[in-house]
């Protein structure tokens, strides 16, 4: 892939502003509002785990966490969350069970959106689903580029010669 095509690419894949993200209309902007909850996060604490039921849409406030997942008897560490990361859209938007464990390694907070909420303003604006569906794909995305420049093969050619022979060119 060009460089070019790989930064339009990167470009259309960054995430949205959260304000942008969640933007509804008044009336399901307040069933949202209403029923967000915070959460005060100890250092350790495991706030959710793989595979148990998703809880809603969280938004970390506050802190960094871990999030650690298991694929075919291996542990993998999927990166750090931060203040301002929208967490778990594939498990709210998809099957309803997490897809990874998040844990704090400092203390924090994080904002949960209900999923019974979310999916009453689903009902309620559509439009809110396709705008998280949009997110969800941007993720991915994002994920697949950053995956791949972390293949990307180190190639080191091999010369031989002495380091004059290399300076005139001399080397195979």
């Amino acid at each position: 892939m060009q460089p070019e095509a790989r930064s339009d690419r990167s470009a259309a894949a960054r995430a949205r502003p959260l304000v942008e993200l969640l933007q509804c209309p008044p009336g399901t902007e307040a069933l949202l509002n209403d029923s967000a909850r915070c959460i005060d996060v100890d250092v350790g604490e495991v706030v959710f785990r793989q595979s148990e039921d998703c809880r809603g849409l969280y938004v970390v406030i506050s802190g960094q966490y871990l999030r650690r997942t298991e694929r075919l008897e291996t542990r993998l560490t999927l990166g750090v969350a931060r203040a301002g990361d929208l967490l778990e859209l594939a498990a709210v938007l998809g099957d309803g069970r997490h897809t990874y464990t998040l844990s704090a390694q400092v203390d924090g907070s994080v904002l949960l959106l209900p999923v019974d909420a979310l999916n009453r303003t689903f009902e309620a604006y559509p439009q809110l689903r396709m705008q998280l569906l949009e997110e969800l794909a941007r993720e991915v995305s994002r994920g697949y580029d950053a995956s791949c420049q972390n293949r990307a093969p180190r190639v080191q050619r091999r010369t031989s010669g002495t380091p004059a022979d290399r300076r005139a060119g001399l080397h195979l």
